[in-house]
């Protein structure tokens, strides 16, 4: 739903389900619970802004973590009063499907670096590919589809300047030379996925 159904389907579904030993009070209290970089503090402070006029309430990021603890009640809402309680995202402590946690990463409930750009960058042009979903050919440039990751990565690095100083060991001493840097071609990548530049994808 949009966010001016959302108050009004909440209210609703409290009003319409048991209450059992509730007190008996005309204000809403809603825990917000779901996956890590879900959208739960931005919901809250959309709503916040939409009913209230009032600015951000919760801190708000594009990594997983930035909510680390069950805040205070905030208010969204005055009619009906409606307050949501912002938490840290969950998940299973084990995933046993490979390729759901593939997509989780991908959409940044779980940190990029346990998982690893490269390994998601190569699944993510997987993903892409096996849709027909081709926006990263003209986000980039390219004269055609990739198969594999590294043509693509090397693109994205010459073409944004993405290299790094490395120093080499010789037998007459250490030389520094500059080198792509594929793991910053990777977050790029990846970054451009998630900013919705290589168009509208739904992995599932």
């Amino acid at each position: 739903p949009c966010s001016l159904q959302v108050v009004p389907m909440v209210a609703r579904l409290v009003a319409d389900g048991p209450r059992y030993h509730r007190a008996e009070s005309s204000e809403h209290n809603i825990l917000v619970i779901g996956v890590p970089n879900v959208g739960k503090s931005s919901l809250i402070n959309s709503l916040r802004r939409l009913h209230l006029k009032k600015g951000k309430a919760t801190a708000v990021g594009g990594e997983p973590g930035v909510t680390k603890s069950v805040l205070s009640r905030i208010q969204v809402c005055e009619k009906p009063l409606m307050y949501l309680v912002d938490t840290p995202g969950v998940l299973p402590p084990r995933l046993g499907d490979v390729e759901m946690g593939m997509k989780l990463a991908l959409c940044g409930a779980i940190r990029d670096h346990l998982v690893g750009e490269d390994v998601m960058a190569d699944y993510l042009l997987y993903t892409l590919n096996k849709q027909q979903q081709f926006g990263y050919v003209q986000r980039y440039r390219l004269g055609q589809p990739c198969d594999h990751i590294e043509p693509l990565l090397k693109h994205v690095a010459l073409s944004q300047g993405r290299t790094q100083k490395v120093k080499v060991l010789t037998g007459t001493g250490n030389v520094n030379m500059m080198m792509l840097n594929y793991p910053a071609a990777a977050y790029e990548f990846l970054r451009d996925f998630r900013a919705g530049r290589l168009g509208r994808v739904t992995l599932d």
